[in-house]
């Protein structure tokens, strides 16, 4: 079976500092996976990579086994790969309605509507006419992860979703995923929460200074195979 995303040999940077060193991941039809690892692991970089922000050669990143490398952030949007970046990164003279709606650019049609979006963060839908900005930093959450759901994407790219966020936060964010899921959206996580990575994800991949240094069920890996991948020694 054709996987839905895929990278080969994954070779990405910034100008002429490399970042990441043949990264080799998988991602298949409607499953969770989670990408650990430290700061200046490569892992924002990776999702850049897949998502047209950063280049990468064009064999290295397939989606439904075709070539997207390097291809532009639009058309990846377009064709069906959403990111909640790191930050949230809200438009700051919108209202929470309103860039919600601004994850229809793309045109697809699928199942995610504001209704949809309302349905499953509630607290939205109340606070639709109030500057994106203006809400706690855990409903700011809801509304990336709501806007990126509005292209109705068969995968969804999120970078580091607890990052700064209160417990309860966290607990009611993650709990959203079966929601998600249970459409057939692949999710990946960015997540330095190695507990909260496993129990949400079906299968990790640990990365250390740009390269993978583990990667399995996360039902099977230890916690020291995962200490030793992460800090390496």
């Amino acid at each position: 079976m054709t996987a839905l995303l895929r990278t080969e040999r994954l070779e990405a940077g910034y100008g002429d500092a490399r970042v990441l060193f043949g990264i080799d991941f998988q991602l298949d039809e409607g499953e969770v996976v989670a990408i650990i690892g430290a700061n200046g692991a490569g892992k924002s970089t990776f999702l850049k990579a897949i998502t047209g922000l950063v280049a990468a050669p064009k064999e290295a990143v397939t989606w439904c086994g075709e070539p997207i490398g390097g291809a532009r952030p639009g058309r990846i949007v377009a064709r069906g790969i959403a990111m909640v970046p790191e930050g949230r990164r809200l438009f700051p003279s919108l209202s929470v309605e309103e860039n919600l709606l601004m994850g229809t650019c793309s045109g697809r049609a699928g199942p995610w509507s504001l209704e949809r979006v309302y349905g499953l963060f509630p607290v939205l839908r109340e606070r639709r006419r109030s500057p994106g900005t203006a809400l706690s930093g855990g409903q700011q959450q809801m509304v990336a992860i709501g806007r990126a759901l509005m292209s109705n994407p068969r995968a969804l790219l999120c970078d580091e979703l607890s990052l700064g966020l209160a417990p309860v936060m966290v607990r009611e964010i993650y709990a959203a995923l079966p929601g998600i899921t249970a459409e057939g959206t692949a999710v990946v996580l960015v997540e330095q929460d190695v507990r909260l990575a496993q129990a949400a994800s079906r299968r990790v991949y640990c990365f250390q200074e740009g390269r993978v240094s583990l990667s399995g069920r996360s039902d099977t890996l230890t916690r020291e195979q995962i200490a030793h991948a992460y800090f390496g020694g």
